[in-house]
């Protein structure tokens, strides 16, 4: 009759998994059609590979493995405590019932001594009491873990970010780089820190008990198995669909942050085009998308438990069943009984957890796995070995020569760029937008590395030297006036460690903005950062002119320098650029053309190409595009 009974449940629980395995890929078809509604917007979902991403993670925690020793060590002691408790309870209810008749029968009234069973319950007192201890030590090692593997990442991140070539991040959104960093790595130390202790705790706990159930009687032992195996199954199908779909929304993520990020960074141009509503829309779609893909996937994380919760309580009815029938039949004591499910109990629950942590560690792994995928990033090209160094007191002679370049390898920029610049001499690079001026100042100061040709600062090739060393010799003042979170003082001395007060003063007053500075309720200690709208814009770009005059350079490049404040302003600044430029190389971007006629040599860009060079005067006369640029101007 048992035998039968338990058939006929295994029959109804595989229709139960075949039944949960086509639920979920329904739920799966739902989250793929959420992700095609928004493939525009999103990168693909690359195809992850669990064992790959976990060894990733292993490698990561170099240093921190001794943790896991420790936390493997007091889990194993743990474990150990936890199952004699089971066994040593059947000897007392044994011994004790056994005394309790012996004393019914004599007469007597039973009391509990040390020697009747009260020293093996202060044993079980006892064994409870270590597992109490090992199991707070397991946990305090296991968070300290975590966190120091998330640090660690985060600071390899933090690195890779710094050696990234522009032509990465140009094509990313900060908000999908902050989400990885952010979002992604607290989702991974979350689940370590809870999931991983629950893992390995679930699974000694369950073979434990398994092992000893097996001591007690072989039948029960195979039926819970048999539906241990069941559950297994079941986790199987769900993790398979949980790995995808927790990818799916850390992208969601990452493109929700990204899209946060760029409309709060526009916001101006949102207001005054009138695209709130658009913008909203936009937004709540991504919100909408991460919604529904979270969905999906807490769904299927908090599935897996009640699934494997309904097969265990089959289990658990079929053993009282075949017990009970043991239990009268004489082949096993109340104390065995009673023992045998305790040890059920104690496997049931870590089966459960497990089932459940399996499918929490599918997250961890679909974020770890975006983690890695920054990190394993192709990097700039190296620093040489044995750089070239510069003489401190260079003059600045710069030649490009057949230089070739483009973004994309197979559509190339520049074709054949060359030309030379003495030391000391005004360069203006002038053009419509898109020419290819910045570019050419990229590749300068190698934010970008050309494909052919060479770039050469005082003889050297830039590509000998180091970038740092290379970019030392440069001042920049940027169209855009970029300002770090920081006072401004800070500010002017970006770039000049050690800069005195009295530096930053003169630098100030030669960019015309000490007066300014002075009205302001804390002077040069004013708190500013690049979202602040607290200065204007011509305020930043004079902050930043400063920031350029303090750190006196050999090469100065000026990129529309002075296009965010007014003529009288402009005036001024060109007075004391000129100061400045006296006796530097410099290279000045304008589409001002006035503010460059007085240039050693104009170059005329188009296209990625140099067209026409040399003087104002030059220029005109040949009647060229600089010629009819000019007068279109003037006219």
């Amino acid at each position: 009759m048992g035998e039968l009974l338990v058939l006929a449940v295994m029959r109804s629980s595989s229709r139960v998994v075949r039944s949960t395995e086509r639920l979920l890929s329904l739920k799966i078809g739902e989250v793929r059609a959420v992700a095609r509604h928004q493939s525009s917007q999103q990168e693909q979902v690359s195809k992850i590979s669990p064992l790959k991403t976990s060894l990733a993670l292993w490698h990561a925690a170099a240093g921190l493995r001794w943790r896991l020793v420790i936390a493997l060590l007091a889990t194993l002691a743990y474990v150990a405590c936890a199952l004699m408790t089971p066994a040593l309870s059947a000897h007392i209810i044994d011994a004790i019932w056994t005394e309790i008749q012996a004393s019914f029968a004599a007469g007597k009234n039973f009391v509990l001594t040390l020697e009747n069973g009260g020293t093996d319950l202060l044993l079980y007192l006892g064994l409870w009491t270590f597992a109490w201890i090992f199991y707070s030590i397991q946990v305090a090692v296991m968070a300290s873990f975590s966190e120091r593997l998330n640090l660690n990442l985060r600071t390899r991140i933090s690195k890779k970010i710094a050696h990234l070539p522009l032509s990465y991040l140009d094509d990313k959104k900060p908000g999908d780089l902050i989400s990885r960093a952010t979002n992604d790595l607290d989702k991974v130390s979350e689940v370590l820190q809870r999931g991983l202790l629950q893992l390995v705790l679930a699974a000694c706990m369950l073979i434990g008990s398994v092992m000893m159930m097996a001591q007690y009687n072989l039948l029960l032992t195979a039926v819970f198995a048999l539906f241990i195996i069941l559950s297994v199954l079941a986790t199987h199908v769900i993790a398979t669909h949980t790995l995808k779909v927790s990818d799916q929304r850390q992208r969601a993520t990452g493109v929700l942050t990204g899209n946060v990020e760029e409309a709060y960074t526009g916001r101006a141009v949102l207001l005054a085009f009138g695209g709130e509503e658009k913008s909203t829309a936009a937004l709540a779609a991504d919100a909408d998308e991460l919604a529904r893909t979270s969905l999906i996937a807490d769904f299927l994380i908090n599935s897996s438990a009640p699934a494997v919760r309904f097969l265990i309580r089959i289990a658990l009815v079929i053993i009282a069943i075949l017990a009970g029938q043991l239990l009268v039949a004489g082949e096993i004591t109340i104390g065995i009984f009673q023992a045998f499910f305790h040890y059920v109990g104690m496997a049931s629950e870590p089966l459960t957890q497990l089932s459940q942590t399996v499918n929490l560690m599918q997250a961890a792994i679909a974020a770890a796995a975006r983690v890695f995928e920054l990190l394993d990033e192709e990097e700039m090209e190296p620093d040489p070995a044995s750089p070239r160094v510069l003489p401190a007191q260079a003059p600045g002679r710069v030649v490009f020569s057949h230089v070739r370049f483009g973004y994309d390898p197979a559509r190339p920029l520049m074709h054949d760029v060359s030309f030379v610049v003495e030391a000391g001499q005004k360069v203006a690079i002038v053009g419509a937008t898109g020419a290819g001026k910045t570019t050419l100042i990229n590749l300068l100061m190698r934010f970008y590395e050309i494909d052919g040709g060479a770039i050469e600062l005082d003889g050297v090739s830039t590509r000998e030297m180091r970038r740092a060393d290379l970019r030392r010799r440069f001042g920049m003042v940027l169209q855009d006036a970029w300002l770090l979170e920081g006072t401004i003082a800070e500010n002017i001395a970006y770039g000049h460690t050690g800069a005195s007060r009295e530096e930053i003063m003169a630098a100030a007053r030669a960019a015309h903005v000490d007066y300014f500075l002075r009205t302001l309720p804390q002077g040069y200690e004013t708190l500013v950062s690049n979202d602040a709208e607290t200065i204007s814009q011509g305020q930043r770009q004079l902050i930043t002119i400063a920031r350029a005059m303090l750190l006196d350079p050999a090469i100065l490049i000026l990129d529309e320098a002075t296009s965010s404040v007014d003529t009288q302003t402009e005036q001024e600044i060109v007075a004391a650029m000129e100061a400045l430029m006296y006796g530097r190389t410099s290279f000045v971007i304008a589409h001002r053309l006035s503010t460059v006629v007085d240039a050693d040599m104009i170059l005329v860009m188009e296209a990625g190409s140099i067209i026409e060079q040399g003087t104002h005067a030059e220029l005109l006369k040949r009647g060229g595009a600089y010629a009819k640029l000019y007068q279109s101007q003037f006219a």
